[in-house]
């Protein structure tokens, strides 16, 4: 492994771990020599990759969530063409996530924004961008399933909304019954 590789491989450990720790303890509960420890990296790893410390990670961490997720939700968005149907399959895909709660892959965006959006105007805006990146994401399908166009930015948020507060309901109820009955009830909210 070249040197360019090694240090990436460092970097998406350490934003690996601290997504992890984020959502199991939350921000102010995770410690950076905790992330170290638990990422196996040196010191020197951490302030060579994110010189500005625990916030900058946080962001890093919230933008590597944001394309995850985009990521995962175009290509279902690709396959299955009805917006209903598309978003349902979605939501679906998230709640596996909650079969073992500690096994989630990254972390709930609004569990941080919650967190922290007094406290820290760049990790606020980082977690605005994640949502908003998602509800486009929401909004450009509902188009091409035919909503107009303010409709379907309303929808959007609305459908990114349920999701955020049905992943801290799952959380809460360590299963996954919030997001299945939002899911459940996508072909209501999206009939014409």
């Amino acid at each position: 492994m070249n040197d360019k590789n090694a240090k990436r491989e460092t970097r998406d450990k350490i934003i690996k771990t601290a997504s992890r720790l984020f959502q199991l303890q939350g921000y102010h509960a995770t410690g950076l020599n905790q992330i170290l420890t638990e990422s196996e990296t040196p010191k020197g790893s951490l302030y060579y990759h994110f010189p500005n410390g625990k916030e900058q990670l946080a962001i890093e961490a919230v933008n590597n969530m944001k394309d995850f997720v985009q990521a995962k939700t175009e290509k279902i968005f690709q396959e299955i063409a009805e917006p209903d149907k598309a978003i349902q399959f979605s939501i679906t895909e998230v709640a596996k996530e909650f079969n073992k709660v500690e096994d989630i892959t990254g972390f709930p965006v609004g569990l941080l924004a919650a967190e922290t959006a007094l406290m820290s105007e760049s990790l606020r805006k980082a977690c605005q961008q994640a949502f908003e990146t998602w509800e486009a994401t929401y909004t450009k399908k509902l188009i091409q399933g035919g909503f107009p166009e303010e409709t379907a930015k309303e929808l959007g948020m609305v459908i990114n909304s349920m999701i955020e507060g049905g992943i801290l309901r799952s959380l809460t109820n360590k299963d996954s019954t919030p997001l299945l009955l939002i899911a459940k009830q996508i072909p209501i909210l999206l009939k014409k």
